[in-house]
């Protein structure tokens, strides 16, 4: 059908993502194809020691969004949208939005970035015999607990960015399962939050006197392929200030940006994974079992549609490296030889294969904020090397794309050496695999894996939450999301895959040594600033 006749019929779906950097919106057919996009820039802010967006801002950029993505519609097809088919809004996991009985949010957005709950995440760790890390919304209510916080006596919902979202446009206090597991442990056999460990955190907060209990104030948790709720008047008239979306659309489950970057790389089965690399960094891998035991540097999370899933997630992975890939730009541009950004990353990341495989001795640590994985709370971006290193362009960016995923290596190196998981493929997506080949030669060397990245991997989260909202609408009785997206979603596609190169995996265990080792340096660097 003309794409335009499925714009003005509403045969559509709509994913919105609420990213660390930008909010995006993607447009669908029923195939999954992307129509249209939009966007919104925007940043966190560190205010009173906190990570943090401010509501308004959420607003500002979900409407600063739709309104792109309407301006793309009336550029591409000459219309505009009234009616979709389905939508779908997923963001950033875990982190703290907790409202009142009037809806009030009580103190600020604490999002995944802050690493202010150590002693919340390790009790609690001990107590469920369950890994807590610091970013999941129970450790940061539970150390609100433990600071005695005048406004956690005030809790009449507490839930994440997706959720909130979800629940101004709907109505509905629900999370899809994968974004709800990391607010807290799942249990696998009923999909729904684990009752025991439920149980528990009441017996630890009950001297406190609280008017609520946990199942009071954590959001109900759905599977993909269900209704959500639909798109009310409100909810319309918020999202679209143009006035012309009409309400009634049916909405899926919210999810979290995990969840979405498996639904947008086919990595739902067992044996598959995928590794998301921009600001933040997480690899996720579809287990065939529970592991052996609790490691704190594991998550363990959910797939949208429930399976289980080994997630390591790193705070730092890009940052640090864009900010040397800008400072080539302005010596380029002080010169009077400015150059085109896409052209500058990759010029500097190809330089990067003509460097020795363990950087010539170069180590950087890339620490923008604190990272739990390697045992920090805060960070200080490093760049060390000795005298007789080889210093040169090349095993300097080398070095960088390594520190890029080398505390993701630590924590992989779990799974790979110690609990022996296998996968038999990994999928790349996001700003580090942008340069054709070169983000994609790194994660097989640091995971001694294939890395395939796909086309579509470009659209990232946003896509896959439309996905999302096209599997609801759209998928046959009892069909699982695994068939749904192998025959309907990537039927033939495969994507280009790379296998690791023996050298490069050789090298990057060597440059681990130094990386680990020197982990005192970067301790020294933090007490130091």
């Amino acid at each position: 059908m003309d794409r335009k006749l499925l714009i003005d019929e509403g045969k559509t779906a709509l994913g919105i993502e609420l990213g660390s950097t930008r909010i995006k919106a993607v447009l669908v057919d029923e195939r999954g194809t992307p129509l249209a996009s939009g966007s919104y820039e925007w940043e966190n802010q560190y205010v009173d020691g906190i990570w943090t967006y401010s509501l308004e801002e959420v607003w500002k950029g979900m409407q600063g969004c739709y309104q792109d993505l309407l301006s793309d519609v009336k550029k591409q097809y000459d219309t505009t949208i009234t009616r979709i088919g389905s939508m779908g809004f997923s963001a950033m996991m875990h982190g703290y939005l907790a409202f009142d009985k009037k809806n009030q949010l009580l103190v600020p957005f604490r999002t995944w970035r802050n690493t202010i709950t150590e002693q919340a995440a390790s009790l609690l760790t001990k107590e469920f015999n369950y890994n807590i890390p610091q970013r999941w919304s129970i450790a940061h209510l539970y150390q609100a607990i433990l600071n005695k916080e005048e406004h956690v006596k005030d809790i009449s919902f507490l839930t994440t960015l997706a959720g909130y979202v979800h629940f101004m446009l709907t109505g509905e206090r629900v999370l899809g399962v994968g974004d709800a597991s990391g607010m807290f442990p799942i249990d696998m056999n009923t999909g729904d939050y684990e009752q025991d460990m439920m149980r528990k955190f009441d017996a630890l907060t009950q001297k406190e006197g609280f008017s609520w209990k946990l199942a009071d104030i954590l959001p109900g948790v759905m599977t993909a392929g269900q209704t959500a709720g639909t798109l009310t008047e409100e909810g319309a008239a918020l999202l679209d200030v143009s006035g012309q979306l009409k309400a009634g659309i049916p909405v899926c489950p919210p999810e979290g940006d995990a969840g979405t970057g498996m639904v947008a790389t086919n990595s739902v089965a067992r044996r598959t994974g995928n590794v998301s690399a921009g600001t933040s960094v997480f690899a996720m891998i579809v287990l065939e079992r529970e592991l052996a035991k609790v490691y704190p540097e594991i998550d363990l999370v959910i797939t949208p549609d429930g399976a289980l899933v080994g997630m390591v997630h790193c705070n730092n992975c890009t940052s640090d490296l864009n900010a040397w890939v800008n400072l080539f730009d302005e010596f380029a541009q002080s010169i009077g030889n400015s150059i085109d950004r896409n052209s500058l990353f990759s010029v500097l990341y190809n330089k990067a294969l003509e460097g020795d495989a363990d950087c010539g001795g170069l180590i950087s640590y890339n620490y923008f904020s604190g990272e739990p994985v390697t045992g920090f709370d805060a960070g200080a971006p490093l760049f060390v090397r000795k005298a007789e290193d080889k210093f040169n362009l090349a095993n300097f960016m080398r070095a960088h794309l390594y520190s890029s995923l080398a505390a993701l290596k630590a924590g992989l190196d779990l799974l790979f050496k110690e609990e022996k998981v296998e996968v038999d493929e990994m999928f790349g997506h996001g700003g580090l695999f942008k340069t054709k080949g070169v983000g994609q030669r790194i994660a097989a060397a640091a995971m001694n894996t294939p890395v395939s990245v796909m086309e579509t991997a470009g659209e990232g989260g946003p896509w896959g939450m439309a996905l999302l909202a096209t599997y609801m609408q759209n998928k046959a009785e009892n069909e699982n999301l695994e068939s749904y997206l192998k025959t309907k979603i990537f039927a033939g596609e495969s994507g280009n895959r790379m296998e690791p190169v023996k050298e490069d995996v050789a090298g990057f265990e060597k440059f681990m040594e130094r990386y680990m080792a020197g982990l005192s340096i970067e301790h020294a660097a933090v007490d130091a600033f």
